[in-house]
């Protein structure tokens, strides 16, 4: 694994969250299925991608200086 990508973007990580998550809405008295769980990290995954690109986005364009080398 040489490839490098932000840690939003990694089913590994947001499963990770959503299984902690199902944990504790289990405990709640929330059922939460695998199939469940696979599609809410595959929809988070998304929205991070996509608040990410907004964020940098938005960064760029209200940014007071410019792109280049010195």
């Amino acid at each position: 694994m040489t490839d490098l990508k932000e840690w939003y973007r990694s089913k590994a990580v947001w499963g990770a969250l959503i299984a902690i998550f199902a944990s504790l809405a289990q405990f709640l008295g929330i059922e939460l299925g695998a199939e469940d769980q696979q599609a809410l990290a595959d929809t988070l995954v998304t929205l991070a991608g996509a608040l990410g690109g907004l964020l940098a986005l938005y960064g760029r364009l209200s940014a007071r200086n410019t792109i280049g080398k010195r």
